[in-house]
């Protein structure tokens, strides 16, 4: 929302019972009742777009500036149709007249040149419903460093009070680029390291001072404290959104074509758990008035300011819009399922509670696939029927042809998590020693330190022999599963709900994917991946294949967690 709109909000709401019953006579009545009291409309869209000399500026097919009208009242989140607000003609006029010589500009609706005017009957609550067009903008072959423009954006309606826009246009301003980051050779757990943090000024103008970023997620800190920094540090909620963030403010000009490296070093601390963590930095050109009120509900460093020098020669090349890593890579866990056993006669129904932990010391961050589930496969033993399963776990053909349950984890995963999925049994009939397979995939996984307690036995009315209880994590026993869970199981669907005395959730502090498809296996950061249903992925020891899901526009400044 733009200032314009934050301000007539605030105004709309001083008006309390007098605006509500304009807007009430405004209503399907049309216009022409709303003469004494006109109904505000505020003409939304992005109010500033900045155009490098050095890029396609985004995707060229999408627009800069989405345009939109916001109108007072609750958004319809209802189902039928959309009850309006108003009904009546307007026209909005899109005037870009302002960027002739600067930048050229694609219009929506029926445009002549650089001027366009939509026209439109009915408005409705809120800017859902009330979408216009989008403009986008490009450099022309007269565009030039440092050159300005505006679009001006008005309407007009009977019984409507519109406020305008203004799109301020730039060429070729400040623009910052990162120091490349290369991942620390053999950096480990719980040490520390400093990353060759620099910016470089690509723009065709002087940046007034620069704001630094640095992003740690839930397994990365930032030790060292700076006066002209400041910090947050999230660590409740859920775990995909924990973090560390620390902003520094650099007042001092940063020239065109300029690179700058810190005059002294800053430390990256990580944890013990951690594993595939995100470090990001990031610069952007300091606002006017900036300095005074970016560390506001933030702690503040008290230790001696952060500087920038100049750098000799450098290459841009080597500067980058984004520069982060995924760190370290050297960490592992264990994965560990747990079997049961129980006794009981034809007809009795009994529970066998599986166990699943993660006996780290890494946690499962899955922070670049956004939480994305892995599983296991549950058969039940022979002469015995399921007849309530764990909400996370769904039925399935387990190797083509054995009916059993593909049971869901969602991601990220603690360092210490332990969950409980109970199933109960009907001894159909008495099988001495019965046993049903509990497994993980089939995977070279080298993140797990020991596959050996990744298979799991449920025993019913076992003989007694030593070994023989299934609450061991032994890889031996029968064959009746499948090498790759998951395979042949007709669905293809990785989801499903597992509750247990520690649910998942919880445990694992939630996350996004718990319910997305293909959660066949650990994947993004984690390095393994199960595609197509019984295809593997298998990854050599110490890879990582990292999954990128991010829309890159309006990434700066933020990290994709």
């Amino acid at each position: 929302m733009t200032q314009q709109a934050r301000r007539l909000r605030a105004r709309l709401a001083a008006l309390g019972a007098v605006g509500a019953t304009a807007l009430a006579a405004a209503g399907v009545q049309g216009a022409a009742h709303a003469a004494d009291a006109p109904l505000p409309v505020v003409i939304t869209g992005e109010d500033r777009v900045d155009l490098s000399l050095h890029s396609d500026n985004g995707d060229p097919t999408e627009p800069q500036v989405d345009l939109r009208l916001d109108v007072p009242g609750e958004e319809f989140e209802g189902d039928g149709e959309v009850p309006a607000v108003y009904r009546g003609e307007y026209t909005i006029r899109i005037d870009a007249r302002g960027l002739k010589g600067v930048a050229k500009a694609d219009l929506p609706c029926d445009a002549d040149g650089l001027v366009a005017v939509c026209s439109g009957y009915d408005l409705y609550a809120g800017t859902t419903y009330n979408r216009l067009g989008g403009i986008r903008l490009d450099l022309t072959d007269d565009s030039e460093a440092g050159d300005t423009g505006s679009i001006v954006v008005t309407g007009e309606g009977e019984g409507l009070e519109f406020t305008p826009l203004t799109v301020d246009v730039r060429v070729g301003g400040p623009e910052l680029l990162n120091r490349a980051l290369s991942l620390p050779k053999d950096l480990k757990a719980g040490e520390t390291f400093e990353p060759p943090l620099g910016v470089m000024n690509v723009g065709g103008v002087p940046s007034q001072g620069a704001v630094l970023r640095l992003y740690g997620s839930r397994g990365l800190s930032f030790p060292d404290d700076f006066g002209n920094c400041s910090s947050t540090v999230v660590d409740t909620g859920p775990l995909l959104r924990q973090h560390t963030e620390v902003l520094c403010a650099f007042p001092d000009t940063l020239e065109a074509g300029a690179a700058y490296t810190l005059a002294g070093p800053v430390r990256v601390k990580t944890a013990d758990f951690a594993l595939h963590d995100i470090f990001s930095s990031s610069f952007r050109p300091l606002e006017p008035g900036e300095e005074e009120t970016l560390h506001e509900g933030r702690r503040q460093g008290s230790g001696p300011d952060l500087t920038l020098e100049r750098a000799g020669d450098a290459d841009p090349a080597q500067y980058t819009r984004y520069a982060e890593l995924d760190l370290p890579t050297t960490n592992t866990y264990d994965l560990e399922l747990t079997g049961a056993s129980a006794s009981g006669a034809a007809g009795d129904t009994v529970t066998a509670e599986i166990g699943f932990a993660n006996n780290g010391p890494a946690w499962i961050s899955a922070l670049r696939s956004g939480g994305e589930p892995f599983s296991f496969t549950v058969v039940a033993p022979e002469g015995s029927t399921v007849t309530s399963a764990p909400e996370k776990c769904r039925t399935i053909t387990v190797d083509g042809s054995v009916p059993g349950y593909r049971c869901s984890v969602a991601t990220p995963l603690l360092e210490d998590a332990r969950l409980t999925f109970p199933f109960e049994l009907r001894i159909d009939e008495v099988v001495e020693g019965a046993r049903g397979r509990v497994a993980m995939p089939d995977w070279d996984n080298p993140f797990d330190s020991d596959p050996s307690n990744d298979v799991a036995w449920i025993v019913l009315n076992a003989p007694g022999e030593p070994g023989d209880d299934g609450t061991g994590g032994s890889d031996g026993g029968p064959s009746d599963g499948p090498s790759a869970p998951g395979a042949g199981d007709g669905d293809g669907d990785g989801s499903g709900d597992g509750t247990g005395t520690d649910d998942a959730d919880s445990a694992s502090g939630g996350g996004a994917g718990d319910d997305a498809d293909g959660g066949l296996a650990l994947t993004g950061a984690q390095g393994v991946g199960l595609l197509g249903g019984a295809a593997v992925l298998a990854l050599g020891l110490g890879a990582a294949v990292v999954v990128y899901q991010r829309r890159r526009a309006g990434r700066d400044g933020e990290a994709a967690v």
